[in-house]
């Protein structure tokens, strides 16, 4: 086959493997891309675009398009005989340069006349296929919402007879609360290994997200100091999984560009958990105490537990897996989410890796999955050696662990609130306002940041907003002063959500590095959320 950019325009012969060859060096010049011989026919198909010199290719294509049932039940070789159909020989070859795309082949820079049969133009496609995805990893937020909400609900439990129902004593309280970050700081690295190496988000998230509902609900049915604090164990057990996870997997599918806002909507899923979690409780112990024999703060556990659950069977079919083997994208748009995260500079491989020539596919061979274990196995190490042993990850995880420390007054947020001399109802209903305020600054700040592409000077805008409203909850006991204080002190949020998108972009490649140096930030910052109960009591 002649090589994209050669000057040979010969007319191509009639004969089936001519047809064939003709074809694929017309798409190269036509769409500006370089085509792996290994490239899958499917791929060759869908990629013809408009040219002057074929306009009948045009209609044919459009005719093909436009009926739904055709479009069905073509087989990927009947796709390329039907393109084939309307291709008697290749226009002029235009130069193009071969970056070494993963797909086989390179989309090149968008312009208004490159366009995909069926589909439109380029833009357009990345722009859906961004739209997509959107619209999927919104059930992130509903589950982080439920993760905080899950996490916090002791807060609001003791409000209601917790400590006296457990007969809790001393420090035995603030046991309670740090240990669930025991659990979760072990398995925070762990668990992002696993998902690297599974390659499979969708099913492990949702699994743990079963699993931390589950155990959730059981503090319901505590009676005593100590199942209350195996239960808040392996809550943070399972829960270690889930943010980290997630901002791994935002991290495989969107651009730099791009991370920062949808960072930000996930961490608001935290701050509405926070204050939308206490007018939940406030809902049920209200009303719940009493039914079926059992206190309100019990139904508490048991509401939200199941709630979780429901919650997760629904993220197991919407949650992509990674953008080389998500069943429910076509061909096309996987081949295409892959490229524009190579353009943007974040590898989908593992180019540290011994063998960087392996990119990944999403089908192995039959009799080779033992082999892609072991390899898929040493990659994920071998993430780990270089995230270990570079001392920027430190860096990260110690600023995040004195940014956690100095907020795990989150924990205690209802316990402030109630300083203001409401009654409970109306105190559980007051922390909301705060946390709502540090959502939608939290979505500014990042949109600001990612259009400016600086960090730093928005987190520290943030940090010293909050130090501001510690002062005030400190120096006085007015009503107004101290409320406005909790929405200086909420918002030190927002600059959290910039660092997190900051640690994203600072490790694009290898993935398997980018995600144990997440996880390691991660768990060392939920240290701060250890010390953090001793502290403020």
């Amino acid at each position: 086959m002649p090589r994209c950019g050669t000057p040979d325009h010969r007319p191509v012969q009639s004969s089936p493997s001519s047809r064939s060859q003709g074809m694929m060096v017309a798409l190269s010049g036509v769409y500006k891309f370089t085509l792996s011989p290994q490239a899958p026919p499917a791929i060759t198909s869908c990629l013809v675009l408009r040219h002057p010199v074929c306009p009948y290719l045009l209609v044919s294509i459009w005719a093909i398009a436009r009926s739904p049932l055709r479009t069905m039940l073509l087989t990927e070789k009947q796709e390329v005989e039907a393109v084939e159909e309307v291709i008697s020989r290749p226009p002029p070859l235009p130069r193009t340069r071969n970056r070494g795309s993963p797909s086989g082949f390179e989309f090149g820079d968008y312009g208004e006349s490159q366009r995909i049969p069926g589909l439109g133009d380029a833009k357009a496609l990345e722009k859906k296929l961004v739209r997509k995805l959107d619209a999927r990893m919104a059930i992130l937020v509903l589950i982080y919402i439920l993760n905080y909400i899950d996490r916090t609900n002791i807060s609001s439990a003791r409000l209601q007879g917790f400590e006296q129902d457990l007969h809790l004593e001393g420090q035995q309280y603030s046991v309670v609360l740090s240990i669930l970050f025991v659990g979760y700081i072990i398995m925070q690295i762990p668990c992002n290994m696993f998902i690297e190496w599974i390659e499979r988000p969708s099913v492990f998230l949702s699994l743990c997200t079963v699993l931390w509902g589950v155990i959730s609900a059981l503090t319901g049915i505590c009676t005593n100091f100590a199942g209350a604090l195996a239960v808040r164990f392996f809550l943070g057990f399972v829960e270690a999984a889930f943010y980290p996870g997630a901002l791994f997997l935002l991290s495989r599918w969107y651009t730099p560009s791009e991370l920062g806002a949808r960072v930000a909507v996930l961490c608001c899923g935290s701050y509405i958990g926070n204050g939308w979690g206490a007018l939940l409780a406030s809902g049920i112990l209200a009303r719940m105490g009493g039914v079926l024999g059992h206190a309100a703060w019990r139904w508490l556990f048991f509401l939200e537990g199941g709630i979780t659950v429901l919650f997760a069977l629904c993220a197991c079919v919407l949650l992509p897996d990674f953008p080389h083997n998500t069943r429910w994208l076509s061909p096309a748009e996987r081949a295409l989410a892959i490229e524009r995260m190579e353009r943007a500079g974040v590898s989908d491989r593992d180019d540290s890796s011994p063998d960087p020539s392996e990119k990944r596919t999403s089908t192995i061979p039959q009799g080779r999955h033992s082999t892609r274990a072991s390899e898929r196995a040493r990659e994920v190490l071998h993430g780990l050696r270089l995230a270990l042993s570079d001392w920027t990850a430190w860096w990260f995880a110690v600023a995040a662990f004195f940014q956690f420390l100095a907020q795990s007054f989150f924990i205690f947020f209802p316990t402030l609130a109630a300083t203001l001399g409401f009654g409970t109802t109306a105190t559980l209903a007051l922390c909301a306002p705060p946390w709502m305020f540090a959502s939608g600054l939290a979505i500014v700040l990042a949109l600001h940041s990612d259009r400016t592409k600086r960090r730093f000077e928005y987190i520290v805008f943030s940090e010293l907003a909050g130090i501001v409203g510690f002062i005030i909850a400190m120096s006085t006991m007015n009503t107004a002063a101290r409320y406005i204080s909790l929405f200086l002190m909420a918002q030190v949020y927002a600059g959290l959500v910039v660092f997190n998108t900051w640690t994203c972009n600072a490790f694009p490649r290898p993935p398997a590095k980018r995600a144990v140096v997440l996880a390691l930030v991660n768990g060392v910052s939920q240290l701060g959320n250890v010390v953090g109960p001793y502290v403020i009591l």
